[in-house]
């Protein structure tokens, strides 16, 4: 009784990180997204034939799919995190995993908050050495936590969960 006493302690206070990291992604997006409003039309150069910024507007979603439908995107978007929110609430995962899934969280709150306020996402970090979708700070974040997700299914994926009986 007491170990599992214990256990629910650590559990609970194991997600106020997690739950800062998602907010923090979120934080982190919104200010570049306010701040690549102001950049000139013709972008700039960070480092020169790798890397540039310039401002887009993506009303679709990964590579501009399904362009000129953010309400749905959107939506589907709110589904996921309010799945998110429900799931997580009730598991205590593992770090790993849940540094992971937080980062997506995080990613596709900031794309979804847009979709709803703006019609569109505003992008605006350029690879010059390839030819590549222009993208921000979200989909960083959505891209590197499915990463994460993925290395840990692979390493441990018998034990995504402390407790897989949960």
């Amino acid at each position: 009784m007491i170990r599992e006493r214990r256990q629910w302690e650590n559990a609970v206070k194991g997600k106020y990180w997690a739950w800062g990291l998602a907010a923090g992604v979120l934080g982190l997006d919104r200010v570049t997204k306010i701040l690549a409003a102001d950049l000139p039309a013709e972008g700039v150069e960070l480092i020169p034939g790798i890397l540039g910024l310039r401002y887009t507007e993506n009303t679709g979603a990964a590579f501009s799919m399904l362009s000129g439908h953010p309400w749905l995107l959107g939506a589907v978007s709110l589904l996921i995190v309010i799945g998110a929110f429900a799931y997580f609430r009730k598991k205590k995962i593992r770090p790993m995993m849940m540094t992971g899934l937080m980062m997506m969280l995080g990613g596709a709150a900031g794309n979804m908050l847009d979709r709803f306020l703006t019609g569109y996402v505003p992008d605006m970090i350029e690879p010059l050495f390839v030819n590549f979708a222009v993208f921000n700070v979200a989909d960083m974040f959505l891209c590197i936590g499915c990463g994460i997700v993925a290395l840990s299914l692979i390493v441990k994926s018998e034990q995504w969960t402390v407790n897989s009986g949960q």
